[in-house]
């Protein structure tokens, strides 16, 4: 391409920035974003990025992003233009302040170049993306992104602007780092997108992580969608003409139609079911989006819509969705409904205003991070509320990083249940949140000592999972302390963090009383505490280090006697003793020889990896987290002993190395061959005579596959087989699948693990 043909790209993407940016509400800054256009441009004059094309061309399109598909003005458009110019270039913090000049911001008195200055200077520290090559690294950098919330909101939106223009064009991406990025993006930009409330964002960042990780299965639904396409537009047209002609008696002004579900949401919820995409019926949804004049009640009017479809077509009573008062944490409202369509298929029905409407796609947090200094603030916003649960875990932040990043990953999802105090406030909490939790939620010494629940009057014990609706009442007692049980039923991360933060604070004690013994029975017995006498006794004891020692002895499980005082005289060595150890070592030496000494061979992570087994050894492990078989997608990480381990794409345990350790990635593609491999087998059916041997003869005789284990229960009709097979690949077990499930009397055959 030449110069006049790439100067020509260039400026025809500016000058899509400036439409959208002019058709916007805001008032009109044109010269400001020229100033910073023409910057990022000579500062950038030169560099390409690795697709090839000029580097200018990414800032304008995470500034595009920031002000049509996400609604920010003229100061976050100047940021997101020069948001690379401080990390990738010579210029300074000082150069773009420069460029405004004096112009001050009316509202506020500050320098235009002042604040576009400190939002690039907060993209440039956490620059490089959130996560580094150690989740220490990672952790810190996702600290200092959420702590910028403080100082510019906007930082963490232009942030989210550019992970989404990156995704978009990962194509460029060498594979092992497309992993990365897509774990990362999966792990925390597509929550952290949801918890803004940017639905839009959050669903495209979704279904390009899915692409790139799972490109056969997004190919094949993306090719399902399509042919299904004009069948799907004929049944709408049925569904929706009564509708729409009842909507235009009532003189609604309103936009009806259907939106279609995400790659991404159909294949969770084919994973989840377990079922092929033919059988998934919901696959779009519909959506009115009406006009509300002023002075009339959005939501008067939402209900009234509600009424008006109940009447034409029978609800599911269980999937009515109401986020009109109560809105979701995220500042999500409208009101969602499922009626039976002309086909007997069930269809969700979004209910919204107009306003409803843009803030779902343009995310109602971000109005609340661009409000004015000064600007007043509803504290009870749920949004708010939220902010100050991140805040508390940036005050107190987990020591481990990993858990650390869970601890916000476990705010970042929408809360889905409210439950009342005894004097009826409302509290949201995630779905199956338990007793326990709420009572951390309340107070830290509530959950320490909390001992039981009272729902509804009814006593129930720490661990009975909470259901909307819920009237609950804490019993405590000041005997109760906190038991290591209760982390198994602790899920929301203030719970979490709350039991941990007791759990050190109990261990702090013990270990305090523990040493105080220690030092007492050791000066009773006029001995000194030398590093020499503690290594000793901490050998002897057979503890990890002094303060597992004073821990242990705090609590009462280590004893303090007179044999720990005959452990610090030297044992006298026998003959016997001293011949064995000089010719053939000693317990320690021996131990550290028999364990393996020498590494992997160096592994190119450039290069596709192929999964091979040569005269029955094989270049990788499989991780017991999810079994994968050949033809799964999946990701090889690479060990500490430079060994590869394979995990399932999907697999939760290969979602966190994909975020904290994508260096250690690399490219896998399996290799055909006669190795078996472990597969687990769900077999769900109606009961009969002979349907147990009609399934094992299928299995073992028909298809040849071996059964090594297989568990069959029965009970009111209904039998449960359960089975573990070794296979040749996943297509073996698919096959295995679709043959059982045309077994007469057989519902459901799945793949388990």
């Amino acid at each position: 391409m030449s110069p006049e043909e790439e100067n020509k790209i260039i400026d025809e993407a500016y000058q899509a920035l400036i439409n959208s940016y002019l058709s916007s509400s805001h008032r009109k800054h044109v010269e400001r974003i020229e100033k910073a256009y023409r910057f990022a441009r000579r500062a950038h004059e030169g560099i390409r990025r690795r697709s090839g094309e000029p580097y200018i061309l990414h800032p304008i399109a995470v500034a595009t992003i920031v002000s049509q598909e996400i609604g920010l003005g003229s100061r976050s458009i100047c940021a997101a233009l020069l948001h690379d110019v401080v990390e990738d270039t010579e210029y300074t913090l000082d150069d773009i302040k420069a460029i405004f000049g004096d112009e001050v911001i009316n509202e506020t008195g500050q320098k235009v170049g002042d604040k576009v200055a400190n939002i690039v200077d907060g993209l440039t520290k956490i620059s490089g993306g959130i996560f580094g090559d150690k989740a220490s690294a990672q952790a810190e950098n996702f600290r200092k992104l959420l702590m910028t919330m403080s100082s510019d909101n906007r930082v963490v939106i232009i942030k989210m602007a550019d992970r989404l223009h990156n995704m978009r064009t990962l194509s460029s991406m060498p594979p092992a780092k497309q992993k990365k990025i897509t774990g990362e993006t999966m792990y925390i930009y597509a929550p952290l997108a949801h918890r803004l409330g940017l639905y839009a964002i959050k669903t495209e960042l979704e279904d390009l992580s899915f692409k790139y990780e799972h490109p056969n299965t997004y190919a094949r639904i993306s090719e399902a969608i399509a042919a299904s396409e004009e069948k799907r537009n004929s049944v709408f047209e049925r569904f929706s003409r009564p509708i729409r002609e009842r909507l235009d008696e009532e003189g609604f002004v309103y936009e009806f139609k259907a939106r279609v579900k995400s790659c991404y949401s159909i294949w969770k919820k084919m994973e989840r079911k377990r079922i092929p995409i033919d059988e998934i019926y919901d696959i779009y949804a519909a959506r009115i989006v009406f006009e509300c004049p002023e002075g009339r009640d959005e939501n008067d009017d939402c209900l009234k819509i509600y009424r008006m479809i109940s009447q034409l077509y029978r609800t599911h009573p269980e999937r009515t969705r109401n986020w009109l008062i109560n809105s979701k944490p995220n500042g999500y409202r409208a009101l969602h409904m499922t009626v039976m369509g002309p086909e007997g298929n069930w269809i969700e029905v979004q209910i919204r205003s107009q306003k409803m409407d843009y803030n779902d796609e343009h995310g109602n947090a971000v109005h609340w991070f661009y409000k004015e200094d000064g600007a007043e603030i509803d504290e009870n916003d749920q949004f708010i509320k939220w902010y100050k649960e991140i805040e508390e875990i940036l005050k107190t932040p987990e020591p481990n990083a990993l858990d650390f990043l869970d601890s916000i990953k476990l705010n970042l999802y929408a809360r889905d249940i409210m439950v009342f105090t005894p004097k009826g406030d409302m509290l949201l909490l995630p779905k199956n949140a338990t007793v326990l939790d709420l009572a951390f939620t309340l107070h830290s010494e509530i959950g320490t000592h909390c001992i039981a629940g009272k729902i509804n009057h009814r006593l129930v014990p720490l661990s009975h999972k909470l259901s909307s609706g819920d009237q609950v009442e804490i019993l405590t007692s000041q005997s109760q302390k906190p038991q290591p049980e209760w982390e198994k039923f602790v899920i929301t991360s203030k719970g979490k963090r709350r039991l941990n933060m007791a759990f050190r604070h109990m261990r702090r004690e013990a270990m305090e009383r523990g040493e105080e013994k220690f030092k007492a029975f050791m000066a009773e017995n006029s001995v000194e505490i030398t590093n020499e006498n503690l290594a000793r006794i901490i050998n002897h004891l057979g503890v990890q280090n002094k303060e597992d020692l004073f821990y242990k002895v705090g609590q009462g499980k280590i004893e303090l006697t007179p044999m720990i005082i005959k452990a610090l005289k030297p044992a006298s060595q026998g003959f016997l003793t001293k011949l064995w150890r000089s010719s053939f070592g000693s317990s320690k030496s021996s131990k550290t020889t028999s364990e393996p000494t020498g590494k992997g061979e160096e592994i190119d992570k450039r290069k596709v990896y192929v999964l091979k087994t040569v005269d029955g050894k094989s270049n990788y492990h499989l991780a017991n987290c999810c079994h994968p078989l050949p033809g799964d997608d999946v990701v090889g990480y690479i060990d500490s002993n430079n060994n590869v381990v394979v995990h399932k794409m999907d697999c939760p345990t290969a979602m966190k190395l994909k975020t904290g350790f994508g260096s250690r990635l690399v490219e896998t593609q399996w290799e055909t061959g006669s190795e078996k491999f472990f597969a687990s087998v769900r077999v769900e059916g109606v009961d009969r005579m002979g349907i147990l041997q009609e399934i094992i003869y299928l299995i073992s005789t028909n298809l040849a596959i071996n059964i090594r284990r297989l568990s069959i229960n029965s009970d009111g009709g209904v039998f449960n087989c359960e089975m573990d097979i070794y296979v040749e690949n996943v297509n073996t077990v698919t096959k295995m699948c679709k043959r059982l499930s045309r077994v007469k009397g057989v519902t459901k055959a799945i793949r388990q693990s």
